[in-house]
């Protein structure tokens, strides 16, 4: 019989230690919510689930910017179709024009409305823009080229959307209502040349029409798939990261039992070297 090392006492001991440790694992899981919580806890784990959140994170910014591509495209649309709408009036004064029961003072009065419809025309190509880029005009002559950026891989061609703003040009000069030999309905000659260039124009806005239409569905089909890749990346990480709740409350319970029984069978072993007292009686 020892008294000098407790081998008990000390193998108790040190099991409390450990139970106590689980336990404190436990309910800073519960607190957090987090399975890792700090890398000791799953090091290879909380390397992947950190990449998974910076993924996450540039998905949900992807997007945004689908989102806010899908605006600027429908800002544009929006200016293209106070256009047609111009054209459309403009061919019916173009048509009116072109026959004879309007005679030369009449077609002059009609050419004042045909040539304010002209000018706004120029008025809505040059301030259609969305955060100072102007989607209806050539910008003094620079060709630009918008890129949407609807995805977050390593190679950003890959998630790249691309419209460049000479395909949406519709200034009177592009669309050869003014600036050439034939831009009034003074006469019923220049009125029936107008239908003409009207119709050309009127076609060069339909094929604007169908280039937003097409790139605004693309991003639409984008938006959608980034919203599914967020929808599985975030579950992917809340496997790794996030804790059972379940599972951790019964960890905790039976940590909390096993504290309970470490701390009663210590003060039986600390209380056995008491029995060598009984020697000296």
């Amino acid at each position: 019989m020892r008294i000098n090392t407790n081998t008990s006492a000390m193998n108790t001991l040190r099991v409390l230690a450990q139970t106590d440790q689980a336990l404190s694992r436990s309910i800073g899981r519960l607190s957090s919510g987090f399975r890792i919580n700090r890398a000791s806890d799953d090091a290879a784990g909380l390397a992947i689930a950190n990449q998974l959140r910076a993924d996450l994170g540039a998905m949900r910014q992807a997007t945004r910017n689908a989102e806010q591509s899908t605006s600027l495209l429908q800002v544009a649309e929006g200016g293209a179709t106070g256009i047609q709408n111009i054209l459309t009036r403009m061919k019916e004064l173009a048509s009116q024009a072109s026959s004879d029961n309007v005679d030369d003072t009449g077609r002059a009065r009609i050419d004042i409305e045909f040539q304010e419809l002209q000018l706004e025309v120029e008025r809505i190509a040059d301030s259609t823009e969305f955060s100072g880029v102007n989607l209806l005009n050539d910008n003094g002559g620079v060709t630009l080229t918008l890129d949407f950026i609807v995805g977050a891989s390593s190679t950003i061609a890959n998630d790249t959307i691309s419209i460049a703003t000479a395909s949406l040009d519709l200034q009177g000069a592009t669309l050869g209502i003014t600036g050439g030999l034939n831009d009034d309905v003074l006469t019923k000659v220049d009125a029936q040349a107008m239908l003409g260039l009207i119709d050309t124009a009127i076609e060069t806005v339909s094929d604007v029409f169908a280039e937003l239409g097409a790139k605004m569905n693309r991003i639409d089909i984008a938006l959608t798939q980034a919203r599914i890749t967020v929808e599985n990346t975030a579950a992917a990480e809340s496997v790794i990261r996030d804790a059972d709740m379940a599972a951790e409350f019964t960890e905790l319970t039976k940590n909390q039992i096993l504290q309970q029984a470490g701390v009663s069978v210590l003060a039986q072993a600390n209380a056995k070297s008491q029995s060598v007292l009984s020697l000296l009686q």
